[in-house]
């Protein structure tokens, strides 16, 4: 499988009390290469993990990859933060629907719903996967 990580999926991969951990696990195990992220999500997930290394371990591991260009997609990220300012999204968020834009076939491996209302290139869904 190849996807984009959320925060949500990595904190659950390594929060072996988070509700959706067995989930996660069941997803990491299914990769066959690294899923992608970003420099926001990374922050996210070592704040609430509270542990940059076991974050950055995963990156050793090849669970995941950083593959995002903030200056490049920043002209996009402002864009979406208007289009979406009504949900308020995080900036991690939002560079990740920059990075299904630029890789369409990844899915997003997230917990949260709001990648259910997100659209890329203005009108298309975002393949997800999320726990039941």
């Amino acid at each position: 499988m190849r996807g984009i990580a959320d925060t949500g999926f990595i904190v659950a991969f390594l929060n072996g009390r988070d509700r959706h951990h067995g989930w996660a696990v069941g997803v990491a195990a299914g990769v066959d290469e690294p899923l992608l992220t970003c420099e926001a999500v990374l922050a996210e997930a070592a704040f609430h993990v509270g542990s940059v290394g076991h974050v950055l371990a995963l990156i050793d591991t090849g669970l995941l990859r950083v593959d995002f260009d903030f200056v490049g997609c920043l002209s996009r990220i402002a864009a979406l933060a208007r289009r979406y300012a009504d949900r308020a999204p995080d900036l991690a968020d939002l560079c990740l629907i920059c990075l299904s834009e630029r890789f369409p076939a990844h899915p997003v491996v997230t917990v949260d719903g709001d990648f259910r209302i997100y659209r890329r290139h203005q009108r298309q869904t975002i393949p997800v996967v999320m726990p039941e």
